[in-house]
Parts: structure tokens; sequence; C-alpha cells
């Protein structure tokens, strides 16, 4: 055990030493003077763009959003007719349009939520031109969506914050490109697949002649880590051994999908001039992923009480659900820190977790304020700093200001609104799928054929079959993607339903943040003096930390003791 602690030490260590450094060059990148090279200048001729136009942060998001709807009708449209479509050697159908509406949404808000299985379920054409495609441009818009919040914390009134485009472009051209490929080429010389032949024969040592897919797999599994988007080439995500063959390429994996969400937290330092603010920023999130962390690896290591009440010894832990090549100790890691950035990516199953550690997962993606994914990890920690400036302000008797700039009833009302609607996306989704399990197959005619009926849903009973579609709401909402696979999620109902809860759970958290940002931005900035709340110190930050923690527990406590919890305490008598 202490030698998988060292290398979950390691792991973190790593991922710190990489982030701060490009951090740095990251807030180089996106400097007002920053200059565009050829391939970006190529790029803005090529779509008709300004780059030196400013824009209001309204205009800017009326650009994030047409575009994505245009790459929302492409994806679609190439998944429902994959089937018919070259590049496809295996010759896998196309999509039915419920599961096509499904997987275009999820990749292009960046969650990955997959109901279909990873390698029969696309074809290379759409792995690449779709998958691939999206996994790209939803970090890129995650990216650029921070960016736009920057000039609210510099002390000049603006009206523009500056532009969508060039911060998208950007992202995908000096950032995202560059060290995708690194890992991609450390994947590859580490027995990932990365070429365009079909499936291969082999045979087991039980004589068993078999098909494994195969592709160009290493690209994509690069940018699934490094982009925060998580969905796996093969069904098994990250513990399928071609997608993660060895401890090296897990090492890898883990650092490349937690140092970006960090690098993009330090580099709002280094841009806004306030170090030492992201650094108690840094330090809350920290703070938030051990309380989360600490639990799991303790329930993990420890086995499961219920095998242990039979007498049997689990030496090595809890082993159901995790490869024996990783252990209970980076899988807890990975389980942890893939649901607190949004990743989602598993190297275990989380459907057979310790029930205490399902609920800091459950927690990681409620919370969605630690670390989170590319960009818009700092977006969803925003609403929740806005709020903590203002109760703290009436609690001291100051104004509430956030530099120099006052916090009123106009943006508190927008931090309320999207606060509070991850609390209706995710609840109300699971009441509904509640409801609709009791109910549904003893209404006549509700569930036909097409939409499968509810009692197909679930392979686990009570406590713990509530918990799977908690989870699948909560992982849609925070876009995570990550879900507990006893659930049978392909089917009419899961693939609108949480289809609609992706849409939302991804762009109010972009829109309400921008749009708090812009209106801050115009007001007038007052110097900051000895009635100042000051943001950037140790004692403001644990209130902000209190307010993240009252509000989710407020918003969810009653959910996770009807599922995780109540299983967890059931397993203790």
């Amino acid at each position: 055990m202490s030698t998988e602690l060292i290398g979950v030490v390691a792991m973190y260590g790593i991922t710190v030493l990489l982030a701060i450094p490009l951090g740095k060059y990251i807030a180089n990148v996106f400097k007002p003077e920053s200059a565009n090279g050829p391939l970006e200048r190529f790029i803005y001729r090529l779509g008709g763009i300004d780059p030196t136009r400013e824009m209001s942060w309204k205009e800017n998001l009326v650009a994030l959003l047409t575009i994505n709807a245009v790459w929302l009708a492409f994806a679609f449209t190439l998944l429902v007719l994959q089937g018919t479509l070259p590049l496809n050697p295996d010759g896998n159908p196309s999509m039915p349009p419920d599961l096509a509406f499904n997987t275009a949404i999820s990749f292009l808000v960046n969650c990955d939520l997959q109901h279909y299985s990873g390698e029969s379920g696309v074809t290379y054409l759409t792995q690449l031109f779709v998958i691939n495609f999206l996994m790209f441009v939803s970090a890129a818009t995650g990216m650029a969506s921070l960016l736009l919040i920057v000039r609210s914390f510099l002390p000049t009134v603006v009206e523009t914050v500056g532009n969508f485009y060039v911060f998208f472009v950007k992202a995908i051209t000096r950032v995202l490109l560059p060290i995708s490929f690194i890992v991609a080429l450390l994947l590859a010389f580490n027995g990932t697949p990365a070429s365009f032949d079909g499936k291969d024969s082999i045979v087991t040592m039980q004589g068993d002649t078999v098909g494994v897919s195969r592709g160009p797999a290493a690209g994509m599994i690069a940018i699934k880590h490094v982009g925060t988007n998580g969905g796996g080439w093969f069904g098994a995500n990250s513990a399928h051994p071609f997608e993660n063959p060895n401890y090296f390429t897990n090492i890898v994996e883990m650092v490349a999908q937690v140092f970006l969400p960090i690098s993009m937290l330090f580099a709002l330092g280094f841009l806004i001039k306030r170090r030492r603010f992201t650094w108690v920023v840094y330090g809350v999130m920290t703070l938030g992923v051990l309380c989360l962390l600490v639990p799991t690896l303790i329930a993990e290591i420890h086995g499961n009480p219920a095998i242990a009440q039979l007498g049997v010894s689990q030496p090595t832990g809890a082993m159901e659900g995790k490869e024996v090549r990783f252990g209970p100790m980076a899988s807890a890691y990975w389980s942890i820190l893939t649901t607190v950035i949004s990743t989602g990516s598993v190297n275990s199953m989380h459907d057979s977790s310790m029930a205490l550690s399902g609920t800091m997962e459950l927690l990681g993606m409620m919370t969605n304020a630690f670390y989170g994914g590319c960009g818009v990890g700092f977006l969803n920690y925003y609403y929740y700093l806005i709020i903590a400036v203002f109760i703290s302000g009436l609690m001291v008797g100051r104004t509430p200001e956030l530099f120099g700039r006052k916090v009123e009833a106009r943006e508190i009302k927008i931090a309320s609104v999207v606060a509070l609607l991850s609390t209706l996306l995710v609840k109300g989704g699971t009441a509904l799928a509640a409801w609709y399990f009791v109910n549904a197959d003893g209404v006549s005619g509700v569930a036909s054929d097409w939409l499968v009926k509810p009692s197909a849903w679930l392979n686990n009973p009570a406590n713990h079959g509530f918990t799977e579609m908690l989870y699948e709401f909560t992982s849609a909402n925070a876009n995570n993607g990550s879900g507990f696979e006893g659930l049978g999620d392909n089917n009419f109902f899961w693939n609108y339903a949480t289809g609609i809860v992706l849409i939302l759970g991804r762009f109010i958290p972009i829109i309400g943040p921008v749009a708090i940002a812009g209106l801050l931005a115009k007001k007038k900035f007052v110097p900051e003096s000895a009635g100042t709340l000051p943001v950037d110190t140790a004692t403001f930050g644990l209130m902000t930390f209190a307010v993240i923690l009252i509000i989710t527990a407020l918003s969810f406590f009653p959910a996770l003791t009807l599922g995780p919890l109540a299983e967890y305490f059931s397993l203790k008598h």
C-alpha cells in the first residue's frame, strides 16, 4: 500500500509541477499583445473573422452559441448516416435518432456521456470527424469562455470583453493540439493502437477466437484527457488494456486530464496580475479535492465490509471492478480526480466502488467547482465566489465588491439562478426517472417497446439502483460523462432526458458567469481602501469553501441519503 500511495502522490506532484509553467505559457498566448501566427491568420481568413474586432459579452455569447448549434447539426447528421459512409471497416450500423441526439449533444458539451459502446457504436469516420472534432472544439469553447471574464478583474472600465473566435482558435492551435500530440506519441509507443486497420482475430488461452477492435485510438485518447472530455475509444474506456496499457500510461493519462484545468487557473492569475488570489482559489479547490479523496482512498484500501463480515481477507483492498495492473489506490485517485475535473473517464468501474466512494464521486460532480474542466472549472467557482462576496460583505457591514466593482442585486440573482439550476436538473430528473420506474410498467401503453420498460433499466435493486439513476443525471448536469453502468441507459427516455440536461447543464453555467463578468466590467472601478473586503486572503478562501459546502449540502444531501449513504450504513450492519 505504501508503494501505491507513493504512486498517487507522484502523479499529483508531477501534475502541479507541469501546471505552473504551462499556466504562464497559456497567459502569454492569450495576452492582448500576443501576435497571431500563420496558421491562425489562415483560419481567420477562411472563416471571415476579423481578429482585431472587439465584442461585447452579449456578442461573444451569441457567437459561442451559434457556432455550437452548427456543430450539433453537423454531428447529428453524420451519426445517423455513419453506417452508409466510408471508413467503416467493421461494418458498424448507423445510430438511431435518439442515440445520435444524445451522443452529438454529449460530445458537443464536453460531457462524453456514452450511451453506445465505443468501438462498436461509431465508425472510424465518426470517431475522427465527430468525436475527435468535438473533443477539440468543446475544450476550446470552455477555455475561451474563461478568457471572456478576464477584463472584469482589471481596473479599467470596458464595454468589450475580447473576441471569442480569437480565444477559441488560439486554444486549439497553441495549447490543445501540441499537448495532445505529445500525449498521443507517449501512448502509441506504449501499446495504444494508432492505425486504420479493422478488427484482428486472436485465439485466447481457452481456445476461443475473439475479434479485437483497433483503429487510430491514440490521438483520440490524448485529446479525451487533455481536453477533459473523457469519452473512450473502447467501451471499457481507460480500463481497456489497449486504451491504458500499463501503469506508465495510467500516469500519463492521469496527469494529462488534471494539469490543464489547474494551468488555466494559474494562467488567470498571470493575466489579471493577482497571483495571490489564484493561489487562494487553488487552495480552496485542493482542500475540496482532499475532502473527497481521503475518504475514498480509505474506503477502497480497506475492502468491502460485507465480504469482511464473511471472514474473507482482502489484503489488496476492494478489487471488484478494478484492474490488477493499477490497484485500488490508483483507481480511487482516478475516480475522484476524474469526477471533480469533469473528465469522466474511468480506469475502473464506478458502479463497483464502495458506497462511500460513490458518495464522494457524486459530491465532486454536485459541487462541480474543484478544478473543473478546461476553463469552465473556474466559471463554476465564479458564481460561488460572487455569492460569497455578497454574504461576506453583509456579515462585516461592507459594500460587497469584487476587485473594485460593486456586486449588486442583478449579479446575485444571476449567480443564484445558476447555482439553483443544477439542483433542479439533477433532483428533478432523478425524481422523474424514479416516478416513471415505479409507475410506467403498470400504465397501459406508456412503456412500449420503443421506450423500453423501466424494469429493464436497473441491474441492482433498492438504494444502489436509485444511486445509478441519481448518478446519471448528476453526471449529465456536471458535463462529466462517467456512469454507474448497472443502468441500462441506451433507450428513448435516458437519451432524451439526459440530452436536455446536458445542454442546460453546459451552457447556463457559461452564460451566467460571462453575463456577470460583462456587467461588472462596465461598472466604475473603485480603488481598494480600508473599507474594501479583501478576497485574496485565507479567511475569505475558507468563507468561499463554506459557501460551497453549505449550498451543495442543502441542495443534495437528501438525495444522497436515499442512495449511497443508505447503502453505506446498510453494509455496516
